[in-house]
Parts: C-alpha cells; sequence; structure tokens
C-alpha cells in the first residue's frame, strides 16, 4: 500500500511539473504570438512565414520577364556553382579556379567566410571559406574582391534592389533614379527594366570575369539545360550572361531559411524554441525594436529602406583589404549611386537569418560577433567620425537592454534564426566535374577534391 501511494504521489508531482511547464510555455508563446501580431502589417504573426521554396507561385517579387520555374532553378543551382564559367582571369594560372559561390559559401550562411570576398586572383578555402587568400601573380588593384562585406543569397525574394546601396533594379527603390543610371557602363543595366535579382546577376557575371556563350555551354555539358529553362527565348539570345543570370535568380529565389526554429514555431511547433530564444524574440519585436526596420519575412525591410549607422568601413578594418578605400564610392553606400547628400553613408537595411557563423557583421565588417552588434545598438554610439552625425538614423539610440537581456536577443538571433541546412541548396557536382566553389590546386587540398 506504501510503495502504491508513493507511486501516486510520484506520478500526480510529474503530471503537476510537466503541466506548470506547458502553462509557462503557453504563456510566453501566448505573449510572443501578440508581440508579433502587433508589430505585423497585416495583424497577424503568420506574416512573418517564409514560403516554401518549392511553391513558385508563392515567391514574391518575381520579374515578369523571368517567372521562376524547376527547370530554371536547376541550371541556377548549378551555374552558381560551376568554376568552369571562370574564362576571363587576369592571369591564366586562375581560369576555371573559381565561382560565383566562392564570395558565397552555403556553410557560412552563403556568404565567403572571410571579411572580404575575392573571387579571381586568389587562392585557398581552408574549412569554410576562411582561408582564401591572394594569389602572389596578383597585385592588390588586380584581384576581383568585393569592396564590402558580401551580403548573403538566401531569402532574396524578399530583394527588390540589390547590394547595400540598392543600385541594381530598375523598380523599387530606384523608380525616380534613373537620372544616375549612365553613370557607368554596369549601372546601365538598369536601363533594361529588370528587377533587382536580374540586373544584379547579369551585372555579376561581367564583373567577376565570367562567360558564357554557346561554345561554354557545348564545352561544359549545359546548351540542353539552357534549352530546358528558356525554350521561348531564340536560340541567337538564349546562350548568354543575361539568360545565365535570369537562371542564377531563380535558382536565388528558392534558398530560403524556412527550417529555421523561428520559422517551426510560427508554423505551430512550439517547442521549436527554447525559452530563452522566446524571450530573444519578444526583444527584438518589443524592447529593442529590431522590427521597425527589420520587418519582412526575411527580416530585411520592405519595402528596401536605408539607414546611417556610423559603422566603420571595410578600408577602416584592422584587415588586409583589396580594391578599397576612402575614395571608394561604395563607403558611402545609397550616397555612392544616387549622389544624394540625403543618401550619404546610408545601407540597406539586411535579412538576418544565418547570421550564427559568417563572423563579419555590418557592410565594413566592423565587428566579429553578434554579441558585439547587438551591444553596439544598445549603446548607440556611432562609431565612424567621417559620418556627419546629422546623417544617423534616429532609430539608433541607446536601448537600455540588460546584459541578461541582450544574451536572449543574441541567442534568438544566433540559434533562433538559424536554419542549419542550406547545403541542401547545393548540388552534389557540377557539369563540368570541377570542384567547388573553388577549383584552385589549395582549394582542391583543402577540401579534399580530386
Amino acid at each position: 500500500m506504501k510503495k502504491t501511494s508513493t507511486v501516486f504521489l510520484l506520478l500526480a508531482a510529474t503530471v503537476y511539473f510537466l503541466s506548470c511547464v506547458h502553462e509557462r510555455e503557453t504563456s510566453l508563446d501566448a505573449s510572443l504570438e501578440d508581440m508579433i501580431s502587433q508589430r505585423s502589417a497585416t495583424g497577424s504573426y503568420h506574416e512573418f512565414i517564409l514560403p516554401d521554396g518549392t511553391d513558385y507561385a508563392a515567391l514574391p517579387n518575381q520579374d515578369p520577364q523571368n517567372p521562376v520555374t524547376a527547370a530554371k532553378v536547376e541550371l541556377g543551382r548549378m551555374l552558381f556553382f560551376e568554376t568552369g564559367l571562370g574564362l576571363e582571369p587576369k592571369y591564366e594560372v586562375s581560369k576555371v579556379a573559381y565561382s560565383c559561390s566562392s564570395c558565397h559559401v552555403p556553410q557560412r550562411g552563403f556568404t565567403a567566410g572571410r571579411f572580404q570576398g575575392i573571387a579571381d586572383g586568389a587562392l585557398g578555402f581552408g574549412l569554410s571559406g576562411e582561408g582564401r587568400t591572394k594569389h602572389p601573380l596578383y597585385q592588390g588593384d588586380e584581384v576581383d574582391a568585393q569592396g564590402a562585406r558580401p551580403l548573403p543569397v538566401i531569402n532574396t525574394t524578399f530583394v527588390t534592389n540589390a547590394l547595400w546601396s540598392g543600385a541594381f533594379g530598375s523598380f523599387g527603390a530606384n523608380v525616380g533614379t534613373e537620372g544616375v543610371w549612365a553613370q557607368d557602363t554596369l549601372v546601365q543595366i538598369n536601363f533594361k527594366g529588370l528587377f533587382g535579382l536580374e540586373a544584379n546577376n547579369e551585372r555579376a557575371l561581367i564583373v567577376h570575369r565570367q562567360v558564357v556563350n554557346k561554345a561554354v555551354t557545348d564545352s561544359l555539358g549545359y546548351t540542353a539545360m539552357f534549352d530546358a529553362a528558356f525554350p521561348d527565348i531564340p536560340v541567337s539570345q538564349r546562350y548568354t550572361r543575361q539568360t545565365a543570370a535570369f537562371a542564377i535568380a531563380a535558382y536565388f529565389r528558392t534558398i530560403l531559411t524556412n527550417e529555421a526554429p523561428f520559422q517551426r514555431w510560427l508554423k505551430g511547433q512550439r517547442p521549436a524554441m527554447t525559452d530563452q530564444q522566446k524571450r530573444g524574440a519578444m526583444l527584438f519585436f518589443g524592447k529593442a525594436g529590431c522590427v521597425s526596420c527589420h520587418n519582412s519575412p526575411s527580416l530585411n525591410s520592405q519595402p528596401h529602406q536605408f539607414f546611417a549607422l556610423g559603422v566603420k568601413n571595410l578600408y577602416q578594418s584592422k584587415y588586409q583589404v583589396f580594391r578599397t578605400g576612402p575614395e571608394d564610392k561604395r563607403n558611402i553606400g545609397r550616397g555612392g549611386f544616387t549622389g544624394q547628400t540625403e543618401d550619404m553613408h546610408k545601407f540597406k537595411v539586411p535579412q538576418l537569418y544565418n547570421m550564427k557563423n559568417i563572423g563579419f557583421y555590418f557592410h565594413g565588417a566592423s565587428k566579429t560577433s553578434l554579441r558585439e552588434v547587438v551591444a553596439y545598438f544598445n549603446d548607440g554610439i556611432p562609431e565612424n567620425p567621417d559620418v556627419p552625425f546629422s546623417q544617423i538614423a534616429p532609430q539608433f539610440r541607446p536601448l537600455g537592454m540588460t546584459n541578461e537581456e541582450m544574451d536572449d536577443l543574441v541567442e534568438f538571433l544566433e540559434n533562433g534564426l538559424y536554419d542549419p541546412n542550406l547545403a541542401r541548396y547545393a548540388p552534389t557536382q557540377t557539369m563540368s566535374g570541377n570542384c567547388f566553389p573553388n577549383n584552385d590546386p589549395l582549394s582542391r587540398v583543402e577540401m579534399g577534391c580530386n
């Protein structure tokens, strides 16, 4: 009898404990639901659910000239990782040694894995891109290096105007900027009337010294894939940088971080996030005010907004960088594109998923952890003396978070928004059979390829 009573008491205590945990979780979940719904434009937290990348009709911001199809997505996926397109390097030694993904590595959130991306003119890979260094044959101004920390190519179906400055794309934020489109041969792409991803990708294939034509597609084995992806485009125009750019744009729109804990929580899987991550989300949508700017399903801004936060530029960092300096107009962000005083030093609000392990933050890579980023926003003190205080965003002000609250917000940003399986978007091999994302001798060794 005594044993039965003990078992009964243990069962009762267990049930009581579990009910308390459930009640606590339910209360926290309900509060978070309410908080997010209040900050949603539609009045529902469901607004922040990312679409399924295979549901092409649900992908927003598609260029009417380039609707997403399965054939385009598959072609774009292959071309993005294809080192065989790297046919115009500065020196022959780097021929077919780099790809688009040299600066957008899946395991690093589709970023470079280092403070500055380098395609042509570099060697090595390390574990996930951090080991890439300048090729000794190249002078600093000869390498194909990015002037700002490369943005990730995830959740880009919510991008209407590409780059930190939003310079590419004929619509969205660039309506009314037509007067500056003739400033150089690259920005002139905007006269084609393309959406941001399509315009930027065509520009990128030129800038990054990659070649697409019928001879190349024949030699690499992509001609049939171009035929399947673009049957309505005349054969004389079918195998070009523009069609390749269209295919890569279609692929980009399907790269979605919809397996992150926050996304699973939004879809009803309440245990997907920890209590700490939920508290961090409460801060994100509440006290910290992050959602005021990061207000879309990808947590970028919709419509695109540009703000000055007074962070350092890439050339002001402690790193050895190439092809950028005080005169680089990319350092003044939106103003470098429009030339307007009110746009100077303002940069696009980026998406926030899979920031956990990219290692470098803000356009100038001036922070190396999300804790540093959160602390910078919490302090609300600009660090770059070259940015006039009059340009600093009014939203950038001290937030008054405690250390514990900052810990909670960082946990949400690092792990609540982290999709652990971005490798699902990469192919197992490309048509050329080359190693990727890089195909130089050192990278092949470090990657264990060939």
